[in-house]
């Protein structure tokens, strides 16, 4: 029998992803971690390579987990939308997409705005790059999603601006000119990772990416390794283990749309829009209003 990817397995990588670890992607999922940590060794067995591996006391992705993780995401979000409509199950399941960026404000925000207007709904999330939700929702599989408004080719409703900065580790010093600034960040594309080039490139100090992450997770750790610099969303508490450079250019916010599907809950995509205009607002009062959203 050829060998297969199970479907229970492929949502524990995910959620180790989303969570930033084991033990969360196992209250996440209602399982014990052992469980957890079984789903993806049968996952890197039926690879025959390492998914995962030790980086001191955190775990990360290694490239071959990294690659099944995306296409783990699509797999598991064809499966559950063949589900729905195939099954009939989960009728009034709304399913909202979150960026990484700031995802752990955002998405408790429009949740509750969400269940302000359907109350006996079950909501579901998928948290992805900026593009593959809106095609998502162009799709039909996801009914709404918050994103960078420029790294997707659908502008949406633009929401406010996510407040960014930049952070190292704290006991992080940068080099000597002309050396130039070591930078973590998200790989191509990115815009994010752009801006902060660009911010640099405009006040001639000399950057370089020394390090490529598929996802945030992998940034954060890299900052906190003390590898260089990465710009972040400021949205609620400070990353954890890290510091904020403002030694470095300040950086205006960018832009953040929501989108909804065809023929979605009017009622209930404004609310949401709502929900998060108003957290991004609150975010700019609470830091000073720093820059202007570009």
């Amino acid at each position: 029998m050829a060998s297969v990817f199970e479907i229970v397995t492929l949502r524990s990588l995910i959620a180790v992803a989303d969570r930033g670890g084991f033990h969360r992607a196992a209250e996440a999922l209602t399982l014990s971690q052992s469980a957890v940590s079984q789903h993806i060794r049968r996952l890197e067995k039926t690879l025959g390579r390492p998914v995962v591996e030790r980086d001191g006391r955190r775990t990360r992705f290694t490239a071959d987990g990294s690659l099944l993780l995306d296409e783990a995401r699509r797999i598991v979000a064809a499966h559950d939308e063949a589900v729905r409509r195939l099954l009939g199950e989960d009728t009034d399941t709304v399913v909202i997409g979150s960026t990484e960026h700031a995802a752990d404000q955002i998405l408790p925000r429009i949740t509750a705005a969400v269940r302000a207007v359907r109350p006996d709904c079950r909501v579901r999330y998928r948290i992805d790059r900026s593009a593959r939700l809106v095609e998502a929702v162009d799709r039909g599989t996801v009914d709404l999603a918050v994103y960078v408004t420029e790294a997707a080719a659908t502008e949406g409703t633009v929401v406010g601006g996510l407040p960014l900065a930049w952070y190292a580790a704290p006991e992080w010093t940068p080099p000597l000119a002309p050396s130039s600034l070591p930078l973590v960040a998200i790989e191509d594309p990115c815009a994010i990772r752009r801006r902060a080039l660009a911010v640099l490139s405009e006040r001639d100090i000399p950057a370089s990416v020394v390090c490529d992450a598929g996802y945030l997770a992998g940034v954060l750790d890299a900052a906190r390794a003390g590898l260089g610099v990465a710009l972040l969303a400021t949205v609620g508490q400070r990353p954890e283990g890290l510091a904020e450079r403002t030694d470095l250019p300040p950086t205006p916010a960018i832009r953040m749309s929501v989108h909804a599907r065809q023929g979605a809950d009017a009622v209930m995509a404004a609310h949401a829009a709502g929900a998060v205009r108003d957290l991004l607002a609150e975010a700019a009062t609470s830091i000073g209003a720093c820059g202007t959203v570009a």
